[in-house]
C-alpha cells in the first residue's frame, strides 16, 4: 500500500468529483446547480476515501478507481439530500449551510437526488466501456459496479432507511437497531470498501477481512454520530443536535444509554483494528481512520 494519508486520497477525490458529472443541458441548467450545491457543499469524503483505500491496499491502481470513488459520493450526497425533505428528517441545515431544498425547493431536491444517483452509475458504465478489449480488468469493474448498487439499495441503504422511519415513535428492539444501522450507514461504507477492493483485484482472503473491518466500522460510525446527536457541538457538526430525541429516532443511546453505547463504540472499533492486524504495517491506514472516527464519541 502506498503511502498515501486521508488527505491525499481526499484531494484527489475533491480533484475530480465535478469532471465525472454528466452534462446537463442549459434547459435544465437548474438540475445542475442543485446537484453542485450539496456535492460541493464539504464532507468527510469518507466513503470514496475509503474505496480509494482499499484499491490501493490490495495493489490496485486508484486513477482508475477515481470514476467510482466519484459515483460512491454522488450516491452519498443523493441520500443526505433525500434524507433532509421534510417528508424524511425535515432538516435545515447539513454542513452548515441550508439544506437543498431550503434552497431550491422540495421537487428540485428530490430531483437533484435522482440526478445524482443516476449520474453515479452513468459515470461507472462510461468507465467499463474502455475496457471492453480487457477481460480481467472489465470483470474488476462489474463486480465493482455490482458492490454499490446492491449495498447503496434496497438491500443495503435503502432498506435501513425504511426500517429507520419504520421504527420511529416505536419501542425498537435490539436486532432492529443493529439492522437500521448496518443498513443505514454500515452498507454504503462496506459497498465502499468491496468495490475499491474489486477493481484492485483483491483476494478472497483479503475481501473478507476488509468486508468484516468495513462492517465494524460502519457500525461505529453511526453510533459515533448518535452520541454526537446528544454531546457534540453544533458549530462542528454543521447541523442541530438532539435532532434523534425530538423525533423520536431509534438510536444507540437512546435503547441502551450514552455510556453503555460509548463502550460498544470502543468494542467496534477494537474488532475493526483486530481484524487486519496481520496486515501490520499495511493496515496502518485503515487502523488510523478507525481510531479518528472512534474518537469523535468520546
Amino acid at each position: 500500500m502506498n503511502d498515501y494519508k486521508f488527505d491525499d486520497y481526499k484531494n484527489l477525490v475533491e480533484d475530480y468529483l465535478l469532471d465525472f458529472l454528466p452534462k446537463v443541458d442549459h434547459k435544465s441548467i437548474v438540475l445542475y446547480q442543485s446537484m453542485k450545491y450539496s456535492l460541493t457543499a464539504g464532507g468527510k469524503r469518507i466513503r470514496p476515501v475509503l474505496l480509494l483505500a482499499a484499491c490501493d491496499f490490495v495493489g490496485g491502481d486508484i486513477k482508475a478507481a477515481l470514476p467510482y470513488a466519484c459515483a460512491i459520493e454522488y450516491i452519498h450526497t443523493y441520500s443526505l439530500i433525500h434524507d433532509d425533505l421534510p417528508a424524511m428528517d425535515n432538516d435545515d441545515l447539513r454542513r452548515g449551510i441550508p439544506t437543498n431544498h431550503k434552497v431550491f425547493g422540495d421537487a428540485m431536491a428530490i430531483l437533484a437526488g435522482d440526478g445524482l444517483l443516476s449520474a453515479a452509475f452513468d459515470v461507472i458504465n462510461k468507465d467499463m466501456m474502455m475496457y471492453f478489449d480487457e477481460p480481467e480488468m472489465l470483470i474488476r469493474r462489474v463486480k465493482a459496479s455490482y458492490e454499490i448498487g446492491k449495498y447503496s439499495g434496497c438491500r443495503g441503504m435503502v432498506a435501513g432507511q425504511v426500517a429507520d422511519i419504520d421504527s420511529e415513535n416505536k419501542q425498537c428492539s435490539k436486532e432492529m437497531l443493529e439492522y437500521i444501522h448496518l443498513n443505514k450507514t454500515a452498507a454504503l461504507i462496506t459497498g465502499s470498501v468491496r468495490a475499491g477492493a474489486q477493481l484492485g483485484g483483491a483476494s478472497a482472503e483479503d475481501l473478507q477481512n476488509l468486508t468484516e473491518y468495513s462492517e465494524n466500522l460502519g457500525l461505529a460510525f453511526q453510533i459515533a454520530d448518535d452520541i454526537l446527536d446528544i454531546v457534540g457541538d453544533e458549530k462542528e457538526m454543521g447541523k442541530k443536535k438532539g435532532v434523534d430525541a425530538e423525533k423520536h429516532k431509534s438510536t444507540y443511546p437512546a435503547l441502551y444509554g450514552l455510556e453503555e453505547s460509548k463502550r460498544r463504540l470502543a468494542e467496534l472499533t477494537d474488532n475493526a483494528i483486530e481484524i487486519l492486524a496481520p496486515y501490520y504495517d499495511n493496515a496502518e491506514f485503515f487502523v488510523n481512520l478507525a481510531r479518528a472516527l472512534a474518537k469523535r464519541g468520546k
